[in-house]
C-alpha cells in the first residue's frame, strides 16, 4: 500500500484535545474498501473518513466513512467535522 495523509482533528470542540477525534485520510480514492476498513481498525476512533479526491464535486468532496467494525452512511456530523 503507498504511503497516505491523513489528519487527526478533534471536533466539536473550544480547545485542543477535546471533543471527538476525527481521523481524515486525503487522496484515499484508489483505496479498495477493505484497505480502508482496516486501516479504520487500526485507528481505532469511533469513525475514519477518507477524502476520494482533492477535487470539489458540488460545492463538496466525496467522502467515505468507515467505523473499525463497518462503513457508514455519510451524516450530518461527519459533513460538519470534516469542514472544520
Amino acid at each position: 500500500m503507498r504511503n497516505l495523509t491523513f489528519y487527526i482533528l478533534d471536533v466539536f470542540a473550544e480547545e485542543k484535545f477535546e471533543g471527538n477525534q476525527l481521523a481524515v485520510v486525503k487522496d484515499a480514492g484508489g483505496l479498495l474498501d477493505i484497505q480502508m476498513l482496516r486501516i479504520a481498525r487500526e485507528i481505532n476512533f469511533s469513525e475514519t473518513t477518507f477524502i476520494l479526491s482533492n477535487e470539489k464535486r458540488n460545492g463538496g468532496y466525496d467522502v467515505r466513512i468507515f467505523t473499525p467494525k463497518e462503513e457508514v452512511p455519510l451524516r450530518v456530523t461527519q459533513r460538519l467535522g470534516l469542514l472544520m
